[in-house]
């Protein structure tokens, strides 16, 4: 962790609503007029679509399974890396994976490779992560020790599934055979390497369905933000202003202990509300020094 060059991550799973967090984050930044250094999660990863595939293969020959979760598939060295060499002198490197042909046809590369690590830009305010392990923790390696700011965003289990489910099957073109082999042979890396990130994060949200997704393989559609539920749980986090909170966020009301549920629909906006000041925080600390 560093106060003069602060590190900020956003993790969860893919389709778990990373993305509406990172908007909000954007925001943020722009309004306190800051300059991030973003990486992604996806950068890490250690093979490209065809080698994981075959990865996945010899792995099955072998009784073994491997996953995009877990530790066999993701350098998790290099990850700790980055963000201390950031935290360090705020300096580091990035890359991108590139999952559709859009995000590949300017790199005149196809989908599943990545690009050159190129320098981050320099000097920038605060590094912003967004991926599956930016706050996980093994016998070797401690991602989540190196982070200033740790925020989880995760759908229940089955929510989880739906999106995976309709996001593969219609925007990557799998099947929804290969897409339920994925989930299963996924299950081990994700109990152990992805849920344990969840205890350690300083805020959490959580989206729950207000419908039915009691099968979650049989949906043809994700459920709207207007159709959940938003649970957000603070840990460790001084000075939260829930009566502002309440008042701001109409439709929300304290569940528990250091926890808020909002309205689906205004999660975007409660990130804001919630990030802002602790972003300005970490600003302020980086500014003393």
């Amino acid at each position: 962790m560093s106060v003069k060059h602060p590190v900020i991550a956003v993790t969860g799973s893919s389709g778990a609503g990373t993305t509406t967090t990172s908007l909000a984050f954007r925001k943020i930044f722009q309004l306190l007029n800051l300059t991030a250094a973003e990486v992604e999660g996806d950068s890490f990863h250690q093979y490209t679509r065809p080698e994981m595939d075959m990865a996945i293969r010899k792995a099955r020959d072998l009784g073994r399974h491997i996953s995009y979760f877990g530790p066999d598939a993701n350098d998790f060295s290099l990850l700790e890396r980055t963000f201390t060499e950031y935290g360090r002198s705020g300096s580091g490197q990035a890359r991108k994976y590139l999952h559709t042909y859009d995000e590949a046809v300017p790199w005149n590369q196809v989908p599943g490779t990545f690009t050159p690590w190129q320098p981050l830009p320099e000097p920038t305010d605060v590094l912003f992560y967004e991926g599956l392990h930016g706050g996980v923790v093994t016998e070797q390696h401690d991602v989540a020790g190196q982070v200033d700011l740790l925020v989880g965003v995760v759908p229940i289990v089955n929510l989880e599934w739906i999106q995976k489910m309709v996001r593969d099957t219609t925007e990557r073109g799998h099947s929804r055979e290969a897409v339920m082999d994925s989930v299963v042979r996924s299950m081990d890396d994700y109990i152990n390497y992805i849920t344990p990130q969840f205890s350690r994060t300083h805020i959490n949200f959580q989206r729950v369905p207000t419908i039915d997704t009691s099968n979650p393989f049989a949906a043809r559609s994700i459920p709207s933000l207007d159709e959940s539920l938003v649970v957000i749980h603070f840990r460790d986090l001084e000075d939260i202003d829930f009566p502002y909170l309440l008042a701001m966020l109409q439709g929300s009301f304290i569940s528990h202990i250091n926890t808020l549920v909002v309205p689906g629909g205004k999660m975007g906006l409660a990130m804001e509300l919630i990030m802002t000041p602790l972003v300005k925080r970490l600003m302020e600390g980086r500014n003393a020094h």
